[in-house]
């Protein structure tokens, strides 16, 4: 019941704070709000960041007797506002539009594997799940991402203009999406965000729906989810940068988790082996005998 809680408490709060892309339309009400966000929409949002995160601190910090559960809220709402501020520049006309489409992918990204984790494995939901400290690898990864479309944006916005280019990255990170969360909802408890040493009590070989696919279709996902984000942006160097350290990672992490998997499983998993690829291209993963 605990992560079923915090689970919507994660979702009411993202969804609060992606609220703040609704204030430039509060100006329907009137002119003089209008006039006043033309003219203050950096003290307006700053405004609202505030209020609802003292709004957060109240109601969460001394309502609940789970101690996580400020923790999950603020989490959650940090990753709504950024999503709303990615809708806001978006929808802006600037630019720096298709930096919006990446924040809005980004921020979802984070917020949608926390969620499902509490819908489909309550168990193992932590703060953890959030994947907001997944490793120092792939924050400098998202660092070096924002230098390379800020630099060239400065030196050549053009760059930054090819919109078909764009709305293919947007199409391939929903797809990456769509297959990541379809694995999480049909793997339900079988799934985990960390590669499994020791086989858990209920561990199943999980084989149907979109494991008929692919045997790794989480990493399916996430992949083409990272290579598309680098298409919304249109940053060559990062996007082939980002492929080949995907794919190196990817490859080392099915290896791996294969030993484990047949260790578990048996001929069972030898037999799905040959049936089923990992969905990655040239990666076989590890190809033992029983």
């Amino acid at each position: 019941m605990a992560a079923i809680r915090k689970g919507r408490v994660s979702q009411q709060t993202f969804c609060m704070g992606a609220c703040i892309a609704l204030i430039p339309y509060i100006g329907v009400l009137g002119r003089n709000f209008q006039n006043l966000w033309n003219d203050s929409w950096i003290p307006l949002l700053l405004a609202y960041i505030v209020c609802y995160h003292g709004a957060l601190f109240v109601l969460y910090n001394f309502q609940w007797n789970e101690k996580d559960i400020y923790k999950v809220a603020v989490r959650a709402a940090f990753l709504g506002t950024v999503f709303g501020l990615g809708l806001l520049i978006s929808f802006s006309g600037t630019t720096w539009k298709y930096f919006g489409w990446y924040i809005v992918a980004l921020s979802f990204f984070h917020f949608s594997e926390y969620y499902t984790t509490a819908l489909t494995n309550p168990r193992s939901l932590t703060l953890d799940s959030f994947l907001l400290d997944h490793s120092r690898e792939y924050k400098m990864a998202a660092l070096a991402s924002w230098l390379e479309f800020t630099i060239e944006w400065y030196i050549a916005p053009g760059l930054k203009q090819f919109h078909m280019v764009s709305f293919m990255g947007l199409l391939i990170v929903v797809l990456g999406e769509i297959i990541r969360k379809a694995s999480m909802f049909t793997a339900k408890t079988n799934f985990n965000h960390y590669v499994q040493y020791i086989k858990q009590d209920g561990h199943t070989l999980v084989t149907s729906g979109i494991y008929s696919f692919c045997r790794h279709p989480s990493y399916v996902g996430w992949f083409y989810w990272s290579i598309g984000t680098q298409l919304i942006l249109f940053n060559p160097i990062c996007l082939v940068g980002y492929t080949i350290v995907s794919w190196k990672f990817f490859k080392e992490r099915i290896y791996e988790e294969e030993i484990y998997l047949l260790n578990f499983f048996g001929e069972h998993y030898l037999d799905y082996q040959k049936k089923v690829g990992t969905g990655l291209p040239l990666i076989s993963g590890y190809r033992g005998e029983i």
